[in-house]
């Protein structure tokens, strides 16, 4: 994946966003890629991302999910519409669950998977994995934004 072209990198070389925004220098870098029904991604943590030594921040794992589980509402919505470029989309809900502490001695592993689509929204299902376990899922809800949103063609 190190070489191949994410979704973010592939959509919106432009964006600032600091969770997954390509030209923002001082972003984590999120870096989604679709893997079937999936979208996954691997990132790999600083000790200034830690809570505490060796422990991922609480705000971080949310980042990682929030942007990545954004692109892959993104993406989907850009397949069920035919269209050859995914829709501008924000965050309209979505919730995390910490389950356990995400260590940061190793990569970070991401996938998220459509749950439902309706109209210009889609419903996603996140996890975050380190060391081959589960420690953090998501759930939200994402909405392709129209021109006169703050957020339209941000990318």
């Amino acid at each position: 994946m190190a070489d191949a072209q994410s979704l973010q990198e592939k959509y919106a070389p432009n964006n600032a966003c600091f969770g997954c925004g390509p030209a923002n220098p001082d972003g984590v870098h999120v870096r989604s890629f679709p893997r079937g029904n999936e979208v996954i991604a691997e990132w790999m943590p600083q000790p200034r991302y830690e809570a505490f030594l060796g422990v991922l921040n609480g705000g971080i794992i949310g980042t990682l999910l929030d942007c990545h589980c954004n692109w892959t509402a993104a993406y989907h919505l850009m397949r069920q519409s035919g269209e050859d470029h995914p829709p501008c989309t924000v965050t309209a809900d979505y919730a995390i669950k910490l389950v356990r502490p995400t260590p940061t001695d190793g990569p970070i592993s991401l996938s998220a998977r459509l749950i439902e689509v309706s109209g210009r929204r889609a419903t996603i299902e996140g996890t975050l994995s380190a060391r081959g376990k589960v420690c953090a899922t998501c759930q939200g809800t994402f909405v392709a934004v129209e021109e006169g949103h703050p957020a339209y063609h941000r990318w």
